[in-house]
């Protein structure tokens, strides 16, 4: 990415192998994220859930426009003894997040169903558009079933224990930990939701992807659509 926003502010070429060896040089290293096995299936043994759907995107991310297949997670950060719960909303096309909410209690189906009225008014024309998920118990929940299909959203969960169709978000989660969370001394929860809100925009707008064209999900979406 250092060597994109270079050749872009410079406006000329530049060798990745010598910015590589700078980085050498100065001793400047990425953060490495660490891996984690995913502990979601004994979370599903807990509870039975209340409604479940198909699994429609089955590992399909493939989309050629905007508002065709979203997904949806919540993730967790500790404070002290105070917890911050994240939830958002990811549109495929573009690794776009184009909802997300905050709050320190995410017992609630409110949580999420506030992130999807979110989405629902920043993109208005959702009909037909696939939103997947985990089997939590707020997305299982009948008002959330509800909500989605009061909207035409097709509701879609994977099976318990089986991750991977929430790959795109839980590697959008991982990225947020590694470079806005983990480096820093956030010393209570109004500060680490600034960061969050920071970050979140720093990703839509600012940090580039490989599979975007090498460039942010906001640019690449407004590029395509203009041609």
């Amino acid at each position: 990415r250092v060597h994109m926003e270079l050749q872009e502010e410079y406006r000329m070429q530049i060798n990745h192998k010598r910015v590589f060896r700078l980085y050498k040089e100065l001793g400047i290293q990425s953060i490495i994220r660490k891996k984690h096995r995913s502990s979601n299936y004994n979370q599903y043994k807990r509870t039975e859930p209340e409604t479940i759907t198909t699994n429609i995107i089955n590992r399909d991310f493939s989309v050629d426009q905007p508002n065709k297949k979203w997904v949806t997670d919540i993730t967790s950060f500790s404070i002290g003894d105070e917890k911050l719960h994240l939830s958002a909303i990811m549109d495929l096309y573009n690794n776009e997040i184009i909802a997300y909410e905050m709050a320190r209690n995410n017992s609630e189906t409110m949580f999420v169903i506030k992130t999807v009225y979110q989405a629902v008014q920043k993109e208005k024309d959702v009909q037909g558009v696939i939103l997947h998920s985990d089997r939590g118990t707020q997305y299982t929940s009948k008002l959330y079933q509800d909500t989605l299909e009061s909207y035409d959203i097709q509701p879609s969960m994977s099976r318990p224990g089986n991750p991977f169709d929430n790959a795109c978000i839980e590697s959008f989660f991982s990225h947020l930990k590694t470079e806005a969370y983990h480096p820093y001394s956030v010393q209570n929860i109004e500060e680490l939701e600034a960061k969050i809100h920071q970050y979140i925009h720093h990703y839509n707008h600012i940090r580039r992807q490989k599979r975007l064209n090498k460039q942010s999900p906001v640019n690449y979406r407004r590029q395509n659509l203009i041609a």
